[in-house]
């Protein structure tokens, strides 16, 4: 039997390192998509290569969309300071449109792939505060995909793949390890050194060290003060 195809956006971090532990564990070959936007933690890029890696993604390619341009997000503008406490709503972090300019990349390789599945690690119940984490954002892009590409007026069902929507961050890690993923190589925080050391203070940091803790697991995570 043959393998599916499927694009899998792929940040580098915890979370999209276990979707795409997920996917290839589904059966999925599959074709890893990076993005340079203008993120101030760009050490992720790296640690998306090694996870593509040993992942066994069959390719991964970077694609550079430079958000500062437009600015709006502590993770875009260096002169907006990186929240190190809990913030309410929507945070200064949230990137306007991200995900959804991703998805929209990843749509376009998977067009050309005549791939039917895209894999994102977005997750609503660590990151509730993001508009583009939350189903009713996937369930209305799959719908765009139908209406906006030539396969899905052919009758091409692109489904958008969010498995790690409805998880606790220990859940999600939790399946990683049963699947081997090497956590040790990805990098989440939002201010990452040139390394990939963490700060061990930003709202990622915190969710990500309290997510080992809570599946009763060492947390292998690099941090400027070790």
């Amino acid at each position: 039997m043959s393998e599916v195809d499927a694009v899998v956006l792929l940040s580098g971090g915890l979370d999209s390192a276990t979707t795409l532990a997920m996917a290839r564990s589904e059966g999925y070959r599959c074709y890893a998509l990076s993005v340079f936007y203008g993120q101030r933690h760009a050490a992720e890029l790296n640690a998306a290569r090694n996870v593509a890696q040993q992942l066994g993604a069959h390719d991964h390619r970077v694609i550079d969309v430079d958000m500062r341009r437009i600015g709006g997000s502590a993770l875009t503008d260096p002169n907006i300071a990186v929240p190190e406490t809990e913030q309410d709503g929507i945070p200064i972090t949230y990137v306007p449109a991200r995900n959804t300019v991703l998805l929209a990349l990843a749509l376009g390789w998977a067009e050309v792939l005549s791939a039917d599945h895209i894999f994102v690690g977005v997750n609503a119940v660590d990151y509730s505060g993001y508009p583009d984490c939350r189903p009713a954002f996937i369930d209305a892009f799959e719908q765009l995909a139908g209406l906006a590409t030539r396969a899905g007026v052919e009758g091409h069902v692109m489904r958008i793949h969010a498995p790690l929507i409805d998880l606790t961050k220990a859940e999600i890690i939790g399946i990683g390890m049963e699947l081997g993923v090497d956590y040790a190589i990805t990098v989440s925080c939002y201010q990452a050194d040139s390394d990939g050391r963490a700060c061990g203070r930003c709202e990622s940091c915190r969710l990500r060290r309290e997510g080992f803790r809570n599946a009763d697991l060492v947390d292998p995570t690099i941090y400027v003060s070790s």
